[in-house]
């Protein structure tokens, strides 16, 4: 008896287990297919997000050639003189271009930043070209940035003539010459000849009241002077007008130059005579070079996202520049943060809980969004090692991965597509855009383009030419040329002072 009794209890007792064994079964299979609803929807909502930044990036060519027509239009206004244009068109009063021609010993000074450039050339003319070149780089001590006009200019002038000093002699000044130089000063500037300029506002950090109103050529005339340095500046260039005149000594074919850094701007070469708001004489060359300033570019045809409208209104300038913070190095890697924000709020891109330093602005520069982008192995281990020292999120899945490169390859895409269309707008100015309609061949046109976003983030700058080609077409493209102008702006503020010299552009 007390042995069925045992028996009989084993036998309950199993039926007990099989009885919790199904029902754990049951409520891990809940639980699963719990789990797999919720998964579903996090991809349903991310696939959500997703589409609609699609939709909002989208650059259809057709956009873009609406976008090209408002951009010339804007042109015109500016040359007009229309104080409501977008594009203020500065008259850069440069109507000599390097030819090539010049002879002699030249200096530039590129002050745009903490950091200044001083730089000096020997030009060969025509067979010899650039014969020896060096420069220096000199940073700006911060209390500089924030003291007298008379301190900064005097400490700049100060380490030029300590870097002429260092001249040596394979750099040769004709006997009875004076040493001219290139000034390039990328500070907001009302150019008034080749040589002068008022100081509008300074920017960048530096906050020195004393300038302001001021001619920066004659503040660096006078600091020069009182180093004893024989140096006359002979031209003020803007950076941009720089690069267009070291791509013409490079390329004569050059007609406008393209930056596309961490800002954007583009300068090219107009007939004198389509500049309404030019008063005085037409200059001999019949030419005038254009800053355009064309970041500050805005039209309604622009495809501004959310994420654009929210970046702009925090800004410092909101309202301002907006062209440029579609496009440029400044801005694209903070677009695609505040997408994948987006992402991980309303789909829990990476987990339940959002990344806190996914959070804080501008923490996804666009050199790591570029790494990002080019990464082709086939586990985007680059990728993901980013969004780990970014994100701060150590383990990413694969999905995840893939879903921030394609979010990279929509923001790029776009931008570099809006970069074509402002180049597009400005062959369509000055009639390059397309064959001559009398049949005969369309002249060689080239580009210049400087700035790290071009020179290093090839996707994008393949973009950029890309699309320039789909945009005129196969026969005008075959004529167009876009050229890496690496560090145009220091070499061609030197030969702007050798082609305004006052002795002339040659021996």
């Amino acid at each position: 008896m007390v042995k069925a009794v045992v028996v009989g209890a084993a036998v309950v007792a199993c039926a007990a287990v099989g009885v919790a064994a199904v029902l754990v079964h049951r409520r891990r299979r809940r639980d699963a297919a719990l789990l797999g609803s919720a998964e579903a929807e996090r991809r349903r909502r991310a696939a959500a997000v997703i589409e609609e930044v699609e939709r909002s990036l989208a650059t259809p060519t057709a956009l873009l050639r609406g976008i090209a027509d408002a951009m010339v239009a804007e042109m015109e206004r500016g040359l007009r003189g229309d104080i409501h244009a977008q594009l203020k068109m500065l008259i850069s009063y440069v109507d000599n271009l390097p030819t090539g021609d010049e002879h002699g010993l030249f200096y530039a000074l590129d002050l745009g930043g903490t950091n200044f450039r001083v730089l000096r050339v020997q030009l060969g003319g025509r067979e010899k070209r650039v014969v020896k070149q060096q420069y220096e780089e000199v940073s700006i001590p911060p209390h500089l940035m924030v003291g007298t006009s008379m301190e900064l200019f005097d400490f700049i002038a100060a380490a030029l003539a300590k870097f002429v000093g260092t001249e040596g002699e394979d750099f040769q000044l004709p006997e009875g010459r004076q040493r001219e130089l290139g000034f390039t000063f990328s500070f907001p500037v009302n150019q008034t000849s080749i040589s002068s300029g008022t100081l509008i506002k300074w920017t960048k950090g530096f906050s020195i009241n004393g300038t302001v109103g001021e001619d920066v050529v004659s503040e660096l005339s006078r600091a020069m002077e009182r180093q004893g340095l024989d140096m006359k500046a002979t031209a003020l260039v803007n950076d941009t007008v720089g690069t267009l005149a070291g791509g013409r000594y490079m390329d004569t074919d050059v007609v406008a130059a393209v930056i596309l850094g961490t800002g954007t701007n583009a300068a090219y070469v107009e007939h004198a005579n389509a500049i309404p708001k030019w008063t005085g004489l037409l200059p001999k060359s019949g030419k005038m070079v254009i800053n355009t300033e064309w970041g500050s570019f805005k039209s309604n045809k622009l495809p501004l996202s959310e994420y654009d409208k929210a970046m702009d209104f925090e800004s410092l300038n909101p309202g301002e520049q907006i062209y440029e913070k579609m496009i440029s190095g400044m801005y694209l890697g903070e677009i695609v943060r505040r997408i994948l924000l987006k992402l991980a709020h309303d789909a829990s891109l990476f987990g339940d809980v959002v990344p806190t330093k996914l959070e804080q602005p501008f923490i996804l520069r666009t050199p790591d969004m570029s790494a990002m982008h080019h990464d082709s192995s086939h586990d985007l281990k680059t990728l993901g090692s980013k969004l780990k020292d970014i994100v701060g999120v150590a383990d990413t899945s694969l999905e995840v991965r893939y879903i921030t490169r394609h979010i990279c390859d929509l923001v790029a895409e776009r931008g570099a597509r809006l970069a074509a269309a402002g180049i597009y707008s400005i062959l369509k100015k000055i009639g390059r855009d397309k064959v001559p309609s009398s049949g005969s061949k369309m002249p060689r046109t080239v580009i210049a383009l400087d700035g790290g976003l071009y020179e290093h983030y090839k996707k994008f700058s393949s973009c950029v030419e890309a699309t320039l080609t789909d945009l005129l077409g196969e026969e005008a493209s075959s004529s167009v040329v876009a050229k890496l102008a690496n560090d145009g702006s220091g070499i061609g503020a030197a030969l702007l002072a050798a082609s305004h010299s006052q002795y002339g552009a040659s021996d």
